[in-house]
């Protein structure tokens, strides 16, 4: 970063980290000790599909590599505004599995040079008395927030704030809460 920048108040990108998205585990037994949210065993990475045969292709391979084992096959799905939806299940016990997963199309993606597509990852969970909420990774953040959905396209920001309080020693949360973008409809949620 040069000096102009640090003059004109710009920052330098975070780097997205993938390993992150290993810190689910733990923060998904420090969330259940903490609310009684429980993953529910869906799991999803968001982006933008490019156009062409290379592209293709690697969805292709992605989806195959996850359809390799005995569980059930991977669904791709699109939605309105045009991103491409990867949901993977498991069983909600084997939540590691599952991140292993996400974290295994993230990279994918961005080893075969589609890292500016990738937006955001998440893990689905269910409260004690039916809430839902997901863990959000933000890819070119580096960070997660979480997301609790309510009827009618609203959000339970007390609950996404207790969450964050709850798990916020186990992952990066974003900050800047204007980043706590709505994931409406996302598969696995």
């Amino acid at each position: 970063m040069g000096f102009l920048d640090t003059l004109l108040g710009r920052s330098k990108p975070v780097k997205p980290d993938l390993d992150r998205l290993f810190g689910l585990s733990t923060a998904a037994i420090t969330l259940e000790a903490a609310t009684g949210f429980t993953p529910t065993g869906l799991g999803s990475v968001c982006f933008r599909a490019a156009e062409g045969g290379a592209f293709a292709r690697l969805q292709r391979d992605v989806q195959e590599l996850l359809d390799a084992d005995e569980g059930p096959k991977v669904e791709i799905s699109t939605d309105s505004y045009g991103y491409t939806w990867i949901l993977n299940r498991h069983d909600p016990a084997e939540l590691p599995a599952l991140v292993t997963d996400l974290h295994a199309v993230n990279a994918t993606l961005e080893a075969n040079g589609f890292g500016p597509h990738l937006l955001v990852s998440l893990v689905g969970f269910r409260g004690p008395e039916g809430q839902r909420l997901a863990l959000v990774y933000l890819y070119k953040r580096g960070t997660f927030y979480p997301f609790a959905p309510l009827p009618g396209d609203k959000r339970d920001n007390a609950l996404e704030l207790q969450v964050r309080g709850a798990v916020g020693a186990d992952l990066p949360f974003e900050d800047d809460l204007g980043r706590w973008f709505p994931v409406w409809g996302a598969p696995g949620l």
